[in-house]
């Protein structure tokens, strides 16, 4: 499974179409992907993953530098993984477990924000939770992955 970073156009503002019919309001990238077509983004922070000529996974991926750490002690530059989603009909064929090994391959730690039922799917793949009470003041609930196998604990 390849992922592709995908580029800012109308053909994939079409294919992400696929998903809001599927998805919560929460995962609809529709209006991040127009936002980015405006602004003439050059570098797209959407990832996904083809099937048949056919988007069945995809995710944002931001690079946040450190200054604006908010997660993770000592500060430092780190990824925020958020709205990934795979079609219903692919779902539990691996998909969504390349887009995270993908986002892993940068050895940057992780930041992502699980839906409800998701929770059991990022604990699987090697995510933490944050344990500063911070985060739960501010109605959050992240979760993090450290490269290395680091835990936030030990840091």
């Amino acid at each position: 499974m390849e992922v592709k970073r995908l580029q800012i156009n109308y053909k994939t503002l079409e294919e992400f179409k696929k998903f809001k019919e599927y998805g919560l309001q929460e995962l609809s990238m529709l209006e991040d992907l127009e936002n980015n077509m405006v602004e003439n983004t050059t570098e797209s922070p959407f990832y996904g993953i083809y099937f048949g000529g056919k988007l069945v996974a995809r995710m944002n991926l931001y690079k946040i530098d450190k200054e604006f750490d908010q997660y993770f002690e000592p500060k430092q530059d780190y990824l925020e993984l958020w709205k990934l989603e795979v079609l219903p009909d692919y779902q539990r064929k691996q998909f969504g477990t390349s887009l995270v090994n993908f986002a892993k391959s940068f050895q940057l730690p992780i930041k992502t924000n699980p839906r409800m039922k998701s929770r059991a799917f990022w604990e699987k793949s090697g995510f933490v939770p944050v344990q500063y009470n911070m985060m739960r003041d501010r109605g959050e609930n992240p979760l993090v992955w450290f490269p290395n196998g680091v835990k936030e604990t030990e840091i």
